[in-house]
């Protein structure tokens, strides 16, 4: 028979308490007379009409393995459950399962997941990122406001992270509705976008087509978008990463030559640039849309439509956080942020190369 509801049981406690009979009770809510007996029984005993906690099936492990279990997991965040299997005895059986040491690392709280991917820092990475953070971490929000932040990313027609769910039966693994077809190094072809924003103003998208050198560099970015930019509202200072199309000799000249003030920026810090977080959101929205590019003319195209809209309000908020970036490489001691793990975990690229090319 059913077990009989929370509900139902304060209703027939209250019906035998009202004097009702138990059989009278036991139609009331379609249950077995025994049923209601042992209601009233276990409420004359424990005071309530919830079920006694049960023993359920004994584990097949003891707690000094359980601690074991917890505790090697706990050092060695990489260990596979087959691996504790090996050297752990059941207590009935000649081992356990790798079923049982999950559900044991499970009730400690411990899950298998994907682990966040990272950028490899050294110390010396770390100490710029720190000695970065400390002398701009004090600028105000009007410091900030006079920094153009630019940046470049790669979007790729065909990308798959891992990520991607397919519903099937148990028989269904190499259908063909199931199988996702993928060129192991991103194919369908790939360009590069530059954009620059800042608390006020942005520049328009540009598609580059393979690689961006020095030349490129300065010739398609630098003379027709950053030069006129910079002209136009002379307390601006340009920010860019330390790329070698970046930091050339002909390409520090060229700036120089125009008078170009240029913000000294630490290796690998992507979490530090808050256009990194405008390539994302470009991405989630191009991969919002009902009809998904075929080719890359036509992710080139959405791109640079759903860059104008973009409004100006969401790129002030990104640069708004500079403060809070700065603090936060701080308290990690120039070591890896939050902010880069959110952009890394939330949103997983399906169109975007990744970004770590370009720091």
């Amino acid at each position: 028979m059913p077990r009989v509801p929370a509900h139902l049981r304060e209703r027939a406690l209250g019906m035998l308490q009202g004097g009702m009979m138990t059989a009278d009770v036991a139609r009331a809510i379609n249950c077995n007379v025994h049923t209601v007996r042992c209601l009233r029984q276990r409420y004359r005993e424990t005071g309530r009409t919830a079920d006694c906690p049960r023993s359920g099936r004994p584990h097949v492990t003891t707690p000094a393995q359980d601690r074991y279990t917890r505790t090697s997991h706990l050092r060695d965040r990489y260990r596979m459950a087959t691996t504790t299997v090996r050297v752990t005895s059941g207590t009935h059986n000649p081992s356990v399962s790798a079923q049982t040491v999950c559900n044991r690392l499970r009730e400690a709280g411990l899950r298998a997941c994907r682990p966040v991917v990272r950028q490899v820092l050294t110390r010396h990475h770390q100490q710029q990122c720190r000695l970065w953070a400390q002398t701009h971490h004090r600028w105000n929000r009007q410091d900030w406001q006079k920094v153009l932040f630019t940046d470049k990313s790669r979007f790729c027609l065909t990308r798959v992270d891992g990520r991607i769910r397919v519903y099937r039966r148990r028989n269904e693994r190499y259908t063909e509705a199931c199988t996702l077809e993928r060129d192991r190094f991103g194919g369908g072809g790939s360009f590069m976008v530059w954009g620059s924003v800042s608390q006020h103003h942005r520049t328009e998208l540009v598609i580059i087509a393979g690689n961006l050198n020095a030349v490129r560099y300065r010739e398609d970015i630098l003379l027709p978008h950053v030069v006129p930019f910079l002209q136009a509202h002379p307390d601006m200072t340009l920010q860019h990463d330390n790329a070698t199309s970046h930091t050339a000799r002909s390409v520090r000249d060229f700036l120089q030559d125009r008078n170009a003030c240029v913000l000294p920026w630490p290796v690998k810090s992507p979490d530090l640039n808050p256009i990194e977080h405008v390539w994302d959101l470009l991405d989630r929205r191009v991969r919002a849309r009902a009809i998904l590019p075929r080719n890359v003319w036509e992710i080139a195209g959405a791109l640079v439509e759903e860059g104008g809209n973009n409004s100006q309000q969401e790129l002030a908020n990104l640069v708004q956080s500079m403060r809070r970036r700065c603090t936060v490489v701080l308290n990690a001691a120039g070591g890896h942020t939050r902010y880069l793990m959110l952009l890394l975990i939330l949103t997983p690229p399906l169109f975007r190369d990744t970004l770590f090319h370009f720091c």
